[in-house]
């Protein structure tokens, strides 16, 4: 089941029981409902989201999130972000955290030029996650692949009884460095899959 941000809303209603990566039983629903997409690397009607019908995570697939330094790119080019705010609805008795994010996408990197990943997830009124980083440095042309994981004790849940906007800040940086041509970085794959998924961990209260 996938559709655009422009539809900003997506409803599970599977009821099999099933778990999520950190062994916990999900609600028997979840509805994913994006409420805001801002960002340079995501422009109105580029980027879709799609939940599981497990319960168990989301995705985010891009259409024109790249980066790109060097020959043929303006100054602003070499930095790109996107920024996504959702709410989910589940029933009572359960919260929810992150507990895996896993990145994908294609670089084409010149000698002596680098690459960055990055993103954080954090509740509104919440302190931000610590932001994690993966950098890449050519010679490649090559896809890549990331992701950031949590410890299951250290996994940061929304308060129990509280239904906190959840928001994911991503964003791709280009450096040229010393190298000749044009370098880019971009969160997609050429295969056209999933280019990001965000495992849920859910817990009851």
């Amino acid at each position: 089941m996938l559709t655009t941000l422009a539809a900003a809303a997506l409803a599970l209603t599977a009821l099999v029981p099933t778990g999520d990566v950190t062994g916990q039983a999900a609600p028997d629903y979840v509805r994913v409902d994006v409420l805001t997409v801002n960002g340079s690397g995501c422009p109105a009607g580029t980027a879709a989201v799609a939940a599981s019908e497990d319960r168990t995570s989301f995705t985010v697939t891009y259409s024109q999130f790249l980066a790109q330094a060097g020959t043929g790119s303006e100054p602003t080019d070499f930095r790109k972000n996107c920024q996504l705010t959702v709410q989910l609805s589940y029933p009572q008795g359960f919260t929810f955290g992150i507990a895996q994010a896993d990145y994908r996408g294609f670089a084409h990197l010149q000698a002596g030029a680098s690459g960055m990943e990055q993103g954080n997830y954090y509740f509104s009124g919440m302190s931000p996650t610590a932001r994690k980083s993966h950098t890449y440095h050519g010679p490649l042309s090559d896809n890549w692949q990331a992701t950031d994981s949590t410890q299951w004790d250290a996994i940061v849940y929304a308060p129990c009884g509280e239904r906190r906007l959840f928001n994911v800040n991503t964003e791709l940086r280009v450096s040229a460095g010393n190298s000749r041509g044009n370098s880019f970085m971009v969160m997609d794959s050429t295969d056209s899959n999933v280019s990001t998924r965000y495992h849920f961990s859910w817990k009851k209260c």
